[in-house]
């Protein structure tokens, strides 16, 4: 019988033999803790679920983006609206153009 040669020095195979059989074991010990968790959540009642599915809810609406306007923002112009009022020497901003256009000095109006 023909002696067969490995690509890998003995010491290599030994290693991957030794992280083949750990990732064997870890893989079984896996599917237990697995099977305990979903175990644990039926025995939880439906109601319990969802009074904290809500509690979350509640929590992340009070930490949301408020849509209020800001002191300090103006408000966004339509392409074509007045942006701008003229009152003797002074020139008020009464809203910000969308992103693309600029407010026309003369004419006072976003394009």
């Amino acid at each position: 019988m023909p002696k067969v040669r490995s690509l890998l020095p003995p010491g290599y195979r030994a290693l991957l033999f030794a992280l083949c059989v750990c990732l064997l074991i870890r893989g079984g010990q896996g599917e237990d803790s697995g099977q305990e968790l979903a175990l644990e959540y039926d025995t939880l009642p439906p109601n319990s679920l969802a009074a904290a599915l809500e509690e979350m809810l509640d929590y992340n609406q009070d930490k949301g983006i408020r849509l209020q306007r800001r002191v300090g923002q103006l408000p966004w112009c339509d392409v074509g609206g007045r942006c701008a009022m003229k009152r003797g020497p002074r020139i008020g901003k009464l809203c910000d153009c969308l992103r693309g256009t600029s407010c026309n000095s003369f004419l006072l109006r976003c394009y």
